[in-house]
């Protein structure tokens, strides 16, 4: 069995949370509304978190939508987006993840949001691995962390809410 080591305890999720929501704020006030896309799982949760973060800070619109992505095989099925794509023309869109690991995923879920035309794209994630495989760059980051290529980063938002390098 892999040994766990906690990263981020819940306190600091909160903390991080809250951060993120502050930046994505400040860099976004200018926008009546706009779009936080999670992807599906625990990325999807945090965007949720997100969102409530905005609406307590702003007077915004915030719109969340949920991307459906397989993770270990991102074409193999179709990626969807629980909203009407045509809503996001000319949209201020944030693109959330709970890990970026690999940057395999939110690289096929920023191609996917490419396929409108867009005003603006960040992405913002929890935890940020600095070795990863594909070309991501996060605008809004809890924790930049250095591991290993054989690393894993594991985040819990529930019970037992932590996130840990296993």
């Amino acid at each position: 069995m892999s040994s766990r080591n906690t990263v981020l305890s819940k306190h600091q999720i909160t903390q991080k949370t809250e951060r993120i929501a502050y930046e994505i704020y400040e860099n976004t006030f200018e926008e009546p509304i706009i779009y936080i896309g999670g992807i599906a799982g625990n990325g999807f949760l945090f965007a949720e978190r997100l969102v409530q973060q905005l609406k307590d800070i702003s007077s915004q619109q915030v719109r969340l939508f949920e991307i459906s992505i397989s993770k270990d095989k991102p074409l193999k099925n179709e990626i969807k987006l629980s909203i009407d794509e045509s809503d996001l023309t000319n949209a201020t869109c944030i693109l959330v993840d709970d890990v970026i690991n690999s940057g395999r995923t939110m690289l096929y879920a920023v191609r996917k949001l490419l396929e409108n035309e867009l005003h603006v794209l960040k992405v913002a994630t929890l935890v940020n691995r600095t070795h990863r495989r594909f070309p991501v760059h996060a605008d809004f980051v809890g924790l930049n962390l250095s591991t290993t290529m054989k690393d894993k980063i594991a985040v819990d938002l529930g019970k037992n809410e932590a996130a840990y390098l296993v």
